[in-house]
């Protein structure tokens, strides 16, 4: 309990720092739009500089302005202005009392003019008499020949807040005027600024003129948007998609391989607070070579009458990697591309030896959403003598949780299947000794726990508290409910693995995000069986298109000794959902490199979609 209540904080705590920072970006954004076109075009002068750093509320003096802008310089992109705002702070309003106070040895609240002009004309950084004129005219806080500076203080922290609520409404009515939901489907980061943790995706106010999208088999206009005209270098993609019915293709069913041997484990893809998705890993072993048959597919579980199954239009993906004497160098093998319906899968031979499962969804479906929720659902109660129960909600809510845990579906659990379940929901592990302590107070078969022992020890956590379910609470938002007992941040899947020649072994070792072996497994599967594009006079950048049943990927890879920063424009696609929530975004791909530029997905696998984009070199 003391872990999970350590954890709640901890979530808490970093959601807030989350806001904070997405208060942050917001703000800059706001700022460096009112002086510049777009969060893509970069500062080229000192004045520039000057004015977006006025405009975020900041007053630079020559000596910080030149302190960023030297004789190297030409010019400053939107992270190096986010870093300078960072670095310079605005001034308080006890900072600059303070400065006036040491001229103010009398503590009279007023300074004259005459002793003004002097200080601001002959020390530091110089001002010219027309300058300090500009203060000593202005009527609201001067009189008699002084300046009352408290008034002036007060003037100034107000107008420096009004450029930066000035800047904000600016950007909304922007927004507001050009804003076009890629597949109609609403943001959810904070106003659709997406955070330069891992290099950012920056949203782009621009006014472009859209045409019309062209009839099937109708002559095409050109798809570069007049957003993009000042890039170098653009190459574009269209890709029409008929509704669900071709969803079906060659992948094998599993009762046309009854002779063969045949291993599952299920596990889970979590959504973090910063929109993250972790997921159990896994180790496959094979003891000879063989024929095999790999899927994985959203789980089912029990239907419940009024609850969404939110997580069963989920898409799944499978990578298997060849395991090598040094894990650092994870070789991919295949994936599972082939579609069924939810079920994705792959069949082929594979030589004996090991082979890490890491398992993939694109986040266009798996990702944080504002639902109005209009009340809290109720986890425990008092029967007739007095005695804390569980509600016949959270006991289901609690069965679902049970099913998704026990990973090898022997409806029991194991202490590593209830640690995968710890981990996650208290960040710590049992130990031996604090499983036997279960194991005399909780029903267990053959050292594991059953599911009414499962349901039990809720039930003490919920004694232990007293009726309060704050920590019951923890346990269901870390697995991805909400307070209405809905599971809307986690996607429950299962893995089936058949093998002709021999019995497939399969373990999930981690729990964890996605790492880097996985990222370069993606890019490596589009770039192996993709359409390449090279941009339109430049060699060194391609982009790489990849169609596997209802999903879309592009990758970008830039041959290139420098860095590049690629616009991407969504805009003429139609019905169609994106991991980016945006629909013109950028990316920047380091040197010599590979990234995902987006996932796609229909927003209505019922009716045809339009995959159109167009990719631009800035």
């Amino acid at each position: 309990a003391d872990q999970k209540g350590t954890r709640s904080e901890g979530s808490q705590a970093k959601k807030s720092q989350h806001a904070e920072e997405a208060i942050f970006y917001k703000n800059c954004r706001a700022a460096y739009l009112t002086v510049l076109k777009s969060s893509l075009e970069n500062i080229k002068s000192k004045e520039q500089l000057t004015l977006v750093l006025q405009q975020a509320g900041r007053n630079p003096s020559q000596k910080t302005v030149n302190k960023y802008w030297t004789s190297q310089t030409t010019a400053l992109n939107f992270d190096d202005f986010c870093t300078i705002l960072k670095e310079e702070t605005p001034a308080t309003k006890t900072e600059l009392l303070e400065a006036f106070g040491k001229i103010d040895t009398d503590n009279t609240g007023c300074i004259l003019h005459d002793e003004l002009y002097k200080i601001l004309t002959t020390e530091g950084e110089k001002m010219t008499l027309d300058e300090v004129s500009a203060i000593t005219e202005l009527p609201d806080f001067n009189c008699n020949g002084k300046l009352d500076y408290r008034k002036f203080c007060d003037s100034y922290m107000a107008t420096s807040e009004q450029c930066c609520r000035t800047a904000l409404e600016k950007l909304e009515i922007a927004n507001r005027l050009r804003h076009r939901q890629f597949g109609s489907e609403a943001e959810t980061s904070a106003e659709g600024i997406t955070l330069p943790v891992s290099k950012p995706s920056l949203k782009i106010t621009r006014k472009t003129d859209h045409k019309p999208t062209p009839t099937k088999g109708g002559s095409r206009t050109s798809s570069r948007p007049s957003s993009a005209q000042s890039c170098k270098a653009s190459t574009s993609c269209t890709i029409s998609v008929c509704a669900s019915g071709n969803r079906s293709t060659k992948l094998i069913e599993p009762n046309t391989m009854k002779e063969w041997q045949w291993a599952q484990s299920k596990g889970c893809f979590y959504l973090e607070e910063d929109g993250e998705i972790i997921s159990h890993k896994y180790r496959l072993h094979l003891s000879q070579r063989s024929a095999v048959c790999i899927s994985i597919q959203p789980l089912h579980l029990r239907q419940v009458e009024g609850k969404s199954c939110h997580w069963l239009s989920v898409d799944t993906v499978l990578y298997v990697l060849k395991e090598s004497e040094t894990q650092e160098n994870l070789q991919l093998v295949c994936f599972t591309e082939q579609q069924n319906k939810e079920m994705f899968g792959w069949k082929g031979e594979l030589p004996s030896g090991v082979y890490w499962l890491l398992p993939f969804t694109t986040g266009c479906r798996l990702k944080k959403v504002k639902t109005q929720i209009t009340g809290e659902a109720k986890l425990v109660y008092r029967d007739e003598d007095g005695e804390l129960a569980l509600t016949k909600e959270f006991c289901a809510a609690l069965l679902d949780i049970f099913e998704t845990i026990d990973l090898d579906g022997n409806g029991l659990l194991s202490l590593e299947e209830y640690n995968f379940f710890e981990l996650r929901t208290s960040g710590e592990k049992c130990d031996e000794e604090a499983w036997a302590v279960c194991k005399e107070n909780f029903d267990m078969k053959k050292n594991e726990l059953t599911r009414q022992g499962f349901m039990d020890l809720n039930l003490m956590e919920a004694n232990d508290r007293e009726g309060d379910p704050s920590d019951l609470w923890v346990t269901l938002l870390s697995l991805g409910y909400n307070k209405a007992l809905e599971m809307t941040e986690a996607c429950p899947f299962v893995i089936d693995i058949y093998a002709e020649k021999c019995k497939p072994r399969i373990k999930a070792i981690y729990l964890e995000a996605g790492s880097w072996q996985l990222n370069r497994a993606v890019c490596k599967s589009v770039v192996n069986k993709g359409d390449a594009k090279v941009m339109d006079g430049c060699e060194d950048i391609i982009v790489y298109t990849y169609r596997t049943g209802m999903r879309i990927t592009s990758v970008i890879e830039n041959k290139s000794e420098n860095k590049v920063i690629v616009h991407v424009n969504n805009e003429q696609s139609r019905n169609c959902l994106s991991n980016r929530g945006l629909a013109v975004f950028a990316v920047e791909v380091a040197p010599k490199s590979m990234m995902v530029s987006q996932h796609v997905m229909p927003l209505d696998e019922q009716e045809e979609w339009l995959y159109d984009c167009v990719h631009s070199l800035l």
